[in-house]
């Protein structure tokens, strides 16, 4: 902060309502200005856009520079963060920079990191800023994917630069109000100083916290409340087979990043940093295809495979998945979510897991992929009642990171994560109610029974189910624990546990079905690095699939409109996607391009690797039960399981 009170003010208010004009005022006595614009030209055919822009360079005085952000939304931090002592800065405004922020052409991107990034910028910059921002908060929910992700985005980035900046002003019908005082009480501008005043006929504005009283950032040791020591089980899993030596800066055995913790374990919480996929190997690998001695047009959509696999291994040639465990995570719901389904079906379902049989099993023995599954906490009826106690999603959370790491400490490559369980569909459209702001009827798909037909009277049960949930927790608080023990229940709380923990490893996931992308939505407010670790095969044609994939920026790949159960469609794409990737990492560069002819094959090497190259899969189970968490005598092995190497683990308790 510059000796005469403040160095950086943010400037709120709604459309038309004069909030550029009072920043303006604000800086009229600088010498100099640099001006920041942020906005994207827009549609060369719009003039009424290319109107509203040529209105405000008119009002800019020529001693004024202009520079455009808009190539690149991260470099607004980096002008900031280099501005000197005696500049002033004017950045009109923040919504045109989170537009740019959330354009497809720069993801990958983490819009929280980047958001961060700025609002440390702000912190620490000497000069003089002047920020302008929509204020969105009074405004309706948006009734579109892309409209709700611009207002969480620009919600997020207001909060975090008001919270950097020494004051903030709200603009409203040209008159502004202050609503973070300075500790001065001149400003270099026309306008009255924050610091003193307050708003016509309001009452006298709070000082500014001293920063030895500001509340901790999410994640910080400061901000974590100790929980009782839980006794974890360990994962019931044969030793995978051999994988191929290690060498240095192999990404496979890259390190979980440090996180925070206390004595008693690993806090989550909202604010968690954990690791990004690589942005650049992920673009140089898709154009290292167009190089490649291809026949045709390539590989169509499927290069974004590529593209997926080179940034979470962090190399331009990524190599097809080779270790890949499928859990399969089994939890009902009581209540109306589940009306419809057939009392005990979804048990059948994962005994025939365990025992090798069924679509899924029989799937990932034919992808040579182990299977693991993990009954978890049964859901109380969420219209009655919260669907878990805390307690029990802080355990099932860490259940959850458990398993992922695990499976990175056996060398799994790819996590397929699937559910099954009563009531499940109802419980993610309540999520995705919570999160994204949908209507329940647009996200529930249509009930059908084990004879085929459709039975429509238990849909608008299950409807019911979720509006009364949702008019329960109407004055409830939305974040991701509390989301969980209100409405997701226990298979979502272990899938977003999965997701911390696997992103946590660098592991990617293959998502599939209701669970999985409800469980993305929670784990994306708690660490919003874990939707770019995450991989969608196919939609399926769920709708509630559909629409979680648009707010979390997952394209699915294929559109077979399968529907095998939640995981088996992924099963279904994985060989696909392994042969593109196989096909992409051995095809050389094309002779034209400097690339040489392929060699004879040797003859002391294979052709092809046949069907004994892949491990035959493991099934086995992992008990997370209601009351208490513990697990159960593992039964007998199946016919797909040897069992012997298999040893029971020690049962463990929550809270």
């Amino acid at each position: 902060m510059s000796v005469d009170g403040w160095n950086t003010v943010l400037v709120l208010g709604g459309i038309r309502s004069g909030k550029s004009e009072f920043a303006e005022s604000l800086v009229t006595d600088a010498p100099v200005v640099r001006y920041l614009a942020t906005a994207p030209e827009g549609d060369p055919e719009d003039t009424e856009w290319a109107t509203r822009l040529a209105a405000h360079r008119a009002r800019r005085p020529g001693s004024w520079t202009t520079e455009e952000t808009t190539e690149d939304p991260r470099r607004l931090a980096d002008v900031i963060a280099s501005a000197e002592r005696n500049e002033t800065l004017l950045v009109d405004d923040l919504g045109g920079w989170v537009t740019v922020l959330l354009d497809p052409e720069h993801q990958p991107a983490d819009d929280v990191a980047t958001i961060a990034e700025l609002a440390e910028a702000i912190r620490t910059c000497p000069a003089r800023v002047v920020l302008v921002s929509p204020e969105v908060g009074l405004s309706l929910v948006p009734t579109t994917p892309l409209g709700r992700a611009f207002t969480d985005a620009l919600g997020a980035a207001n909060r975090s630069v008001a919270d950097a900046c020494d004051a903030v002003a709200l603009v409203v019908a040209g008159q502004p109000v202050w609503l973070k005082p300075a500790a001065s009480a001149t400003t270099p501008g026309s306008a009255t100083a924050p610091a003193s005043a307050t708003a016509p006929g309001s009452a006298t504005a709070p000082a500014a916290p001293d920063s030895a009283t500001k509340p901790a950032a999410p994640g910080s040791l400061a901000d974590a409340e100790p929980t009782p020591e839980v006794q974890l089980p360990e994962v019931l899993t044969h030793t995978p087979p051999a994988v191929p030596a290690q060498e240095p800066g192999n990404p496979w055995a890259a390190p979980t990043m440090a996180l925070p913790m206390v004595a008693t374990g690993l806090v989550i919480q909202p604010g968690m940093e954990l690791p990004m996929p690589d942005e650049y190997a992920g673009p140089q690998a898709v154009d290292r295809l167009a190089t490649l001695d291809v026949p045709g047009a390539g590989l169509g959509v499927l290069d974004r495979v590529v593209g997926f696999a080179a940034a979470t291994q962090g190399t331009t040639t990524p190599q097809a998945w080779g270790s890949v465990r499928v859990l399969l995570l089994h939890g009902d719901h009581a209540g109306g979510a589940s009306a419809g389904t057939v009392a005990g079906e979804s048990a059948r379902r994962a005994a025939q897991a365990r025992a090798g049989r069924g679509a899924l099993a029989r799937l990932a023995a034919e992808s040579g992929a182990s299977l693991q599954v993990v009954d978890t906490p049964a859901a109380a009826p969420m219209e009655d009642q919260p669907a878990l106690t805390l307690d029990q999603v802080e355990s099932a959370l860490r259940y959850g990171w458990r398993l992922a790491e695990q499976a990175a400490d056996a060398g799994v490559q790819l996590l397929v994560l699937g559910a099954c369980g009563a009531g499940t569909e109802a419980a993610a459209a309540a999520v995705l109610a919570a999160t994204a702001g949908a209507e329940p009827p647009a996200v529930l798909g249509r009930v059908i029974t084990d004879s085929g037909e459709i039975d429509d009277a238990a849909w608008m049960i299950r409807c019911a189910a979720v509006r009364d949930a949702l008019h329960r927790t109407r004055r409830s608080s939305r974040g991701a624990k509390d989301i969980l023990a209100e409405l997701g229940g226990g298979d979502v709380a272990v899938a977003s546990g999965v997701l911390l923990g696997a992103t946590a490893r660098r592991v990617p996931v293959l998502i599939d079905g209701p669970v999985g992308v409800a469980a993305g939505m929670v784990s994306r407010d708690l660490a919003g690095q874990t939707r770019h670790w995450c991989l969608l095969a196919d939609h399926g044609g769920h709708p509630a699939v559909r629409l979680a994939a648009d707010v979390l920026g997952l394209t699915p790949l294929l559109d077979l409109r399968m529907d095998l159960g939640e995981g088996a469609n992924a099963l279904v794409a994985l060989p696909l996607l392994r042969s593109v990737l196989a096909l992409a990492a051995a095809l050389p560069v094309h002779p034209s391009l400097g690339g040489d002819e392929d060699p004879s094959p040797d003859a002391d090497e294979p052709a092809y690797s046949d069907a004994s190259d892949f491990a035959e899969p493991v099934y086995s189970d992992t008990t997370l039960d209601e009351s208490d968490f513990a697990e159960p005598e593992p039964a007998g092995p199946g016919p797909a399981s040897t069992g012997a190497d298999e040893q029971p683990a020690s049962g463990w308790r929550a809270g």
